[in-house]
């Protein structure tokens, strides 16, 4: 999953998301050398890392096509 995001983000964002997930341990290519608890628990927590940051990117993606249109808002969350 790590070496996937890798790809689509970037080496540098991929990892330093992944390296947020306690009991993971990520090498700098992406390999997980160290899994410390719960699996499955490690797995939901680097998705939400994910997903989280894939909100941000949508959002900063439509910016260029929102400013288009000032009276349109977005929540910032």
């Amino acid at each position: 999953m790590i070496k996937k995001q890798i790809v689509i983000l970037g080496p540098d964002i991929a990892i330093l998301k992944a390296k947020n997930v306690q009991g993971l341990t990520v090498e700098h290519d992406g390999t997980v050398t160290s899994i410390e608890g719960n699996p499955q628990d490690l797995v939901n927590q680097l998705v939400e890392q994910y997903v989280a940051l894939s909100g941000l990117i949508v959002k900063k993606a439509m910016e260029p096509l929102l400013s288009k249109y000032p009276s349109l808002k977005i929540n910032s969350q």
